[in-house]
């Protein structure tokens, strides 16, 4: 059986009495793409600074392929490229001053340095902005130059913290096409994100963590029907006139259910499965004023999927795998770094 590219088994990490990562267990074989999913405050960036060896646990393990990230430090960094959602830039240095000082800090010498900085400006396409400014970059070129720091030393696993954020479609989907390409090449790439479409695209496997617990593993498509608890079927309706008529429309007929407001109307879920129940619920609206221009069904998405685990969550039907008892006295309680 092969080692896994990372490995956690009962991770804690407490700053003071806040349990940002609260008995977290998870493998990620080697050569996939695995989402890590949760709200501002899940514990997300907690963990992959632990991964990156940026961080301690207050008890727990964390392996990147083999080694542990505490006791063997040098040999993950050797092994991984960390990408940060924000990282520094250094006033009057260029992208190619920036990437070769890097490269001169990871031991690249003479020929070998200026020939791998070449080939991750290729890969980045950053070759057109050698001589910019590296802190006077656009957002999405800004997220190029830091794939590309994390890319230098050709890592085998790439960690990426919210890499998306902030970035127009275009950068999104020149981002998401370069880490197709890294997949491709059989990295094992472990990226958090807001944009749940984009993953449910690009991903193996999602993690969903609530809380500093783990309570989901899994494909996207497991996880649609994992907390599909009220079933029925999905509509985009769009009115002519006052779009909050429709929200109101539906709090006075119990069998539909408004979900988000749109532009023109909004999304909403009737309660049965049976087509017959969908024209007769149109029929409904029409025949009391609401001017119906559009009626279509849509597939639920990861974002239902998110705000229904929300809702399994806060109802207390979902709470994670319970984690073993936390020691009164930390094992191994370093100061944060």
């Amino acid at each position: 059986m092969s080692t896994p590219a990372i490995s956690v088994h009962n991770l804690y990490r407490y700053f003071g009495t806040l349990k940002a990562v609260n008995g977290v267990t998870f493998e990620i074989p080697k050569g996939s793409v695995c989402g890590f999913v949760g709200a501002n405050g899940a514990g997300k960036t907690t963990t992959m600074r632990i991964l990156a060896s940026l961080d301690y646990p207050t008890l727990g393990t964390a392996e990147i392929c083999g080694y542990n990230v505490v006791s063997h430090p040098e040999e993950v960094r050797r092994l991984i490229g960390w990408m940060p959602d924000h990282f520094g830039n250094y006033e009057h240095m260029t992208v190619v001053e920036y990437l070769d000082f890097y490269a001169r800090a990871l031991g690249y010498k003479g020929k070998e340095r200026r020939q791998r900085v070449q080939e991750v400006m290729d890969f980045t396409d950053l070759g057109p902005l050698a001589e910019r400014f590296s802190n006077k970059l656009s957002k999405g070129n800004t997220q190029r130059l830091g794939l590309g720091r994390a890319l230098l030393q050709d890592p085998e696993v790439l960690v990426m913290d919210e890499p998306a954020a902030g970035l127009d479609p275009k950068a999104r989907v020149e981002l998401k096409s370069l880490i197709r390409v890294l997949a491709n090449e059989g990295k094992t790439i472990f990226i958090s994100s807001h944009i749940l479409s984009e993953l449910g695209e690009m991903c193996d496997s999602l993690l969903f963590i609530n809380g500093g617990r783990i309570v989901h593993h899994g494909d996207a498509q497991s996880m649609m029907q994992e907390t599909d608890v009220t079933g029925g079927l999905l509509y985009d309706v769009q009115i002519l006139g006052d779009a909050e008529s429709l929200s109101a429309w539906c709090l006075l007929h119990p069998k539909v259910e408004f979900l988000e407001s749109r532009k023109q109307g909004g999304r909403i879920r009737i309660e049965s499965n049976a087509i017959d129940d969908s024209a007769e619920i149109l029929h409904r609206m029409i025949k009391d004023g609401l001017r119906v221009v559009e009626f279509h069904r849509e597939q639920r998405n990861l974002e239902d999927a998110f705000i229904d685990m929300l809702g399994k969550i806060d109802r207390g039907e979902i709470a994670g795998k319970t984690p073993p008892q936390m020691p009164t006295t930390p094992a191994f309680n370093p100061p944060t770094l």
